[in-house]
């Protein structure tokens, strides 16, 4: 059997790997800090109670540390966790029958109806830019692909469609939910709609 089938790496061994190192590390850290220390007079001890104290404070400190650490990465990466999950529940696979596009279209409109009637116009107008998606793959004007990128449609709408400003409206407001966390407003649900009436209505 050739040396070649064996592995030469595992994940269990590089994280052991660096747990080795990283413990290594601290130790070399206090150490440097121990030196550095002033030599306290023989028999001064610090009482128990202010070393758990101190012990406390250190692990409250680094909790906090941590807990700010975490909100700054979601308040960062959020929007694409949205996009991303919203997009698994919503896109339909590449291959799939669409199975009566009319209710898909209709159905699409009936939940940004209802967003909107609770107020959540983001979600109200991705259902509009998801009912167009439904009837561009309707009217054979553009297949729907998940893999296809905002800007995609855009530059197959603009060869194969006259009036390019309604679908640019709902295109770009969706970039802005999925890539910002620009507030949308009910004014921006209206633009919206009267866009899709009008791409609707051609």
């Amino acid at each position: 059997m050739s040396t070649d089938n064996f592995e030469k790496t595992s994940w269990d061994w590089q994280l052991s790997q660096l747990q080795q190192q990283a413990g290594e590390w601290i130790e070399y850290q206090f150490s440097r800090l121990e030196s550095a220390l002033p030599v306290l007079p023989p028999g001064w001890s610090i009482s128990p109670w202010l070393s758990e104290l101190l012990k406390w404070l250190f692990w409250l400190v680094l909790g906090l540390f941590v807990v700010w650490l975490v909100w700054l990465l979601w308040r960062e990466f959020s929007p694409y966790v949205y996009s991303w999950l919203s997009g698994r529940d919503n896109y339909i696979g590449a291959g799939t029958t669409i199975i009566s596009s009319e209710l898909s279209v209709s159905l699409w409109l009936a939940r940004s109806q209802e967003f909107y009637r609770q107020g959540n116009y983001r979600e109200a107008c991705r259902c509009l830019y998801m009912a167009i998606l439904q009837h561009l793959h309707d009217t054979s004007v553009v297949r729907h692909q998940p893999s296809r990128t905002d800007g995609e449609y855009l530059q197959l709408l603009r060869s194969s469609v006259t009036t390019i400003e309604p679908y640019e409206t709902l295109i770009t407001t969706h970039e802005q939910l999925c890539f910002s966390d620009t507030e949308i407003l009910p004014e921006n649900y209206e633009h919206c709609q009267q866009a899709y009436r009008e791409i609707a209505g051609d």
